[in-house]
């Protein structure tokens, strides 16, 4: 397989070209503009970060991809999809309230902020996946499958299942709706907290499939009628419904890697990640702790496997921030984001991406 463009650029800056230029000649250099973006509607991917959080990408990053869109003749909007877990993103009004207050809103980015999945997380298309191992058939948020092109700008850092958190993570299980998230984290079904439960059946209602049950004021759900969609978990009042969570890292990797297949699959796509605020974990944390490595810079590509690829590289090529994670645990495994979160395997998110046709690991670097 031939190998992919990947261009990057560092994150000095002088008068003459801050970090916001840098970010538009990088896009313009990778051949952005031949893609058709004439009336059509542009979905812009990225995280908006959960509340408590400081290393999400800052807004500005946004406004300047979503107003050269614009400038191209194209209709961007800046969309995620709500949490499977508790937090300020599990539903559409405050996730919409924790994205405008992190600064995604139209004053910052000159675009509307859509919430993909709608309200309650359950507003979501059926996509098939083509040459899916573990997923047949993608639940990805309704807005983001609407759109005619797909762009996602990235934060990368670590992660504590899947080993970082790039462009693969933020496309394929960012853009999974409720359900879709299940069907990534968990092998099993929901459960009940019955320290939790008030016994009120709103999830009883919600249910097509008379899964759960009500004894004795609290409810259950029974598993051999369960078929993972997660409306309940978000229409408990009470946040006592939880996901399995019970996936293995692996399994979860490659199924991120399909549902990136399903999202970006039969359209233009182009990518982003920015490789700053290298945190070990994710930005779904409501904090976060010191960067693992010093800033790298921005990396772009039509490739997602081939920029995910890059970065990861260049993180490992990075010292170590003093009094960070990444040196209290050591160098046990000579890789960083092993040496933090030992439990995952990074790479086969992107062996499986290669394999399935997404993209190829194998990269040249263009620095600008």
């Amino acid at each position: 397989m031939e190998k992919s463009k990947v261009f990057f650029t560092d994150m000095h800056a002088t008068s003459e070209a801050n970090l916001l230029q840098k970010l538009e000649r990088l896009m313009r250099r990778t051949g952005f503009e031949k893609i058709d973006f004439k009336n059509k509607f542009v979905a812009v991917k990225l995280h908006f970060g959960e509340p408590g959080n400081l290393a999400y990408l800052r807004a500005n990053y946004a406004g300047v991809v979503c107003n050269y869109i614009k400038r191209l003749g194209g209709k961007p909007f800046v969309t995620d999809c709500n949490t499977l877990y508790v937090g300020g993103r599990k539903n559409g009004i405050d996730h919409l309230d924790s994205a405008y207050k992190n600064g995604y809103n139209p004053f910052s980015t000159g675009v509307h902020t859509i919430i993909a999945d709608g309200i309650k997380g359950t507003e979501e298309r059926l996509v098939p996946v083509e040459n899916g191992e573990y997923v047949k058939e993608a639940k990805i948020g309704s807005a983001i499958m609407d759109a005619d092109i797909i762009i996602s700008l990235n934060h990368f850092k670590g992660h504590e299942l899947t080993g970082f958190g790039g462009a693969l993570k933020n496309l394929g299980m960012g853009c999974g709706s409720r359900a879709g998230k299940m069907e990534m984290h968990s092998a099993g079904k929901p459960h009940v907290d019955m320290n939790l439960c008030i016994g009120c059946g709103k999830c009883q209602k919600i249910c097509a499939h008379d899964a759960p049950v009500i004894t004795s004021g609290k409810a259950s759900i029974a598993h051999n009628k369960c078929v993972g969609c997660g409306r309940c978990i978000g229409v408990c009042p009470k946040d006592a419904v939880l996901a399995a969570f019970d996936e293995a890292n692996d399994v979860l990797n490659c199924k991120i890697a399909e549902y990136t297949k399903a999202v970006v699959q039969g359209r233009p796509s182009f990518h982003i990640n920015l490789v700053i605020d290298v945190a070990p974990y994710c930005d779904c944390h409501a904090e976060n702790d010191i960067a693992i490595v010093p800033d790298v810079g921005m990396f772009a590509s039509f490739d997602p496997v081939a920029l995910d690829m890059a970065c990861a590289d260049a993180v490992n090529r990075q010292p170590t921030v003093s009094g960070s994670v990444l040196e209290k645990h050591g160098h046990k495994h000579g890789d960083h984001f092993t040496d933090v979160s030992p439990e995952t395997n990074w790479i086969s998110a992107l062996q499986h991406g290669q394999k399935i046709g997404l993209g190829t690991m194998e990269y040249e670097l263009i620095e600008m």
